[in-house]
């Protein structure tokens, strides 16, 4: 990457609709239908760099982000994270959290859902 910001420099048509505390984006590389990035105007590498009303105000974008999602696309549950600092594999140093629709059977077993970046921890119910 070329040192910009990709989070800071959007091409309109990559936005989705913001607002003014953020923007709301479709991701680039969607794991589902609607998978959305909302992205706080101020440009710092983790949500946590922001005071905690910015905070509040990122998440209740990240609660509109669900409700028009759910109109859009009607999705039978959701996986709402961020990926905060490299090792736990954030690849864009501008905080965002990842609003990701899912679907019954989209997987063969959604159980324990993020759990799974970590694979040998994620199946904690045991095989049944």
């Amino acid at each position: 990457m070329d040192g910009k910001c990709p989070f800071c420099e959007l091409a309109p048509e990559n936005i989705w609709f913001q607002n003014e505390t953020g923007v709301v984006l479709w991701d680039g590389f969607p794991v589902s239908e609607g998978h959305s990035l909302v992205v706080h105007h101020q440009h710092v590498a983790s949500l946590f760099d922001l005071e905690p009303e910015l905070q509040s105000e990122l998440w209740r974008l990240v609660t509109e982000t669900r409700e028009r999602l759910q109109e859009k696309f009607q999705p039978d549950g959701y996986n709402i994270g961020l990926n905060d600092g490299v090792a736990a594999g954030q690849t864009v140093m501008h905080a965002h959290i990842h609003v990701i629709p899912r679907w019954n059977d989209d997987v063969p077993d959604p159980r324990g859902g993020v759990r799974w970046i970590i694979p040998d921890k994620a199946n904690y119910w045991g095989d049944e």
